[in-house]
């Protein structure tokens, strides 16, 4: 058993114990993984994971798509941003930290633990990355062109530590 699937095993656990539908998984990632939710429940996953927002202010720009990111402690996701969405996240487990910056160049650090919230809008540049313990984080994609959704291709990587 990898050190990742104990990880993996509890987040699902959890989730389906608040009743919600896993409709995709990848815990293969070099930086951790992934959990999907059922679009449809996209409220519920805003209700639970983000409880002082306001379901409409995060549905304004249109289709949700809901996830759970696991980052591995000391591991990055690459340097990025997205073209056709803007993405909110909240730290269920932690502390993780969140590289942002308007420009190629990372500038802004900032440590979220559970609870916290960072806003990703479109165009932004950003990383997730795990602190000293596996970091687990609800983020909800807010797709910014609805005829043309957002999907894991709209990733612009700037940096990557796997070469990707």
């Amino acid at each position: 058993m990898s050190t990742v699937e104990p990880v993996f095993a509890v987040v699902r656990q959890m989730l389906e114990k608040e009743g919600f539908a896993i409709t995709g998984l990848d815990q293969d990632r070099p930086w951790g993984g992934f959990f999907v939710i059922e679009e449809g429940q996209a409220e519920k996953f805003a209700i639970h994971f983000f409880p002082g927002r306001s379901f409409g202010d995060l549905e304004q720009l249109g289709k949700l798509s809901p996830k759970i990111l696991i980052v591995a402690p000391g591991k990055r996701l690459s340097w990025q941003y997205h073209h056709r969405r803007a993405e909110v996240w909240s730290c269920i487990e932690g502390p993780v930290s969140v590289a942002t910056s308007d420009s190629d160049t990372e500038k802004h650090l900032r440590v979220l633990h559970p609870g916290n919230e960072i806003d990703l809008a479109r165009g932004l540049r950003h990383r997730l990355i795990g602190m000293g313990n596996w970091g687990v984080v609800a983020e909800i994609w807010q797709h910014t062109d609805a005829g043309h959704p957002s999907d894991e291709a709209d990733i612009v990587r700037l940096q990557d530590d796997y070469g990707r």
